[in-house]
């Protein structure tokens, strides 16, 4: 009996050492869409539509809050924004500052924007937006072009369709804000004429890209998208 009992027992035991243990799911397989198994945290940059009516209007990721002293600005790899600096001196963003989503300029990021309308956005906010000129810039010899837009969803500005609408004053401080905060932080910048609406929709059309096509910049050579930010987009796909 006491022979039957251990050798049971001992059964028992290798049973509970060669069961395996229940697996906990992965991280990426707990985000899964149940109805789409497709990766419910999207990257703004490569997975937010630019917009059907783009380039005359499309969404804008806000990455800065008008007012702020804060430089936010797009983390690449993991899609979160995130705070790269502190301006150094008393300027603040005149207005909303951000990118078009499925944008790709010469250096390598996506097209900036600047928005006006009547209040400060949250960053990691996206709205509708309209350009209505283009303000050329050269930030240490290299092209940092920015849209200057309205957001279409504002009734105070939506209607404005080119920078001539605009009061000399308020493209003079847009002007100086660039100016100034990159010089407070001994960095040679160069603004030149801002141009008119439609050079700013032809900016944004030359800088639209498709997941699956290879496209080309504003003022820049026809090329493949750089291979960091296409490593980007599959990250964000997972099936």
């Amino acid at each position: 009996m006491s022979n039957e009992n251990g050798a049971n027992g001992h059964d028992a035991t290798e049973e509970a050492v060669v069961e395996e243990p229940r697996r906990a799911p992965k991280l990426n397989e707990r985000i899964l869409s149940s109805l789409s198994r497709r990766s419910v945290a999207a990257h703004p940059w490569h997975d937010l539509e630019i917009g059907p009516a783009a380039p005359a209007v499309f969404n804008v990721v806000v990455e800065i809050t008008k007012g702020s002293k804060v430089k936010y600005e797009l983390d690449k790899k993991t899609g979160l924004i995130k705070v790269d600096r502190i301006l150094y001196s008393s300027v603040v963003y005149p207005h909303n500052y951000g990118f078009i989503p499925r944008t790709l300029c010469e250096d390598n990021d996506p097209m900036d924007v600047l928005v006006l309308m009547q209040e400060p956005v949250l960053p990691g906010s996206f709205l509708r937006a309209r350009a209505i000129g283009l303000m050329p810039m050269i930030d240490q010899g290299e092209k940092d072009d920015k849209i200057i837009a309205v957001c279409a969803d504002d009734p105070e500005y939506r209607h404005f369709n080119n920078l001539s609408e605009l009061s000399p004053h308020r493209l003079q401080e847009i002007r100086r804000f660039f100016e100034d905060y990159k010089k407070n932080e001994n960095k040679e910048v160069a603004v030149n004429d801002f141009l008119p609406a439609e050079t700013a929709r032809d900016a944004i059309q030359y800088s639209m890209y498709d997941l699956n096509i290879s496209q080309h910049c504003y003022h820049g050579p026809v090329r493949a998208i750089h291979s960091a930010e296409l490593e980007a987009v599959e990250r964000v796909r997972i099936f």
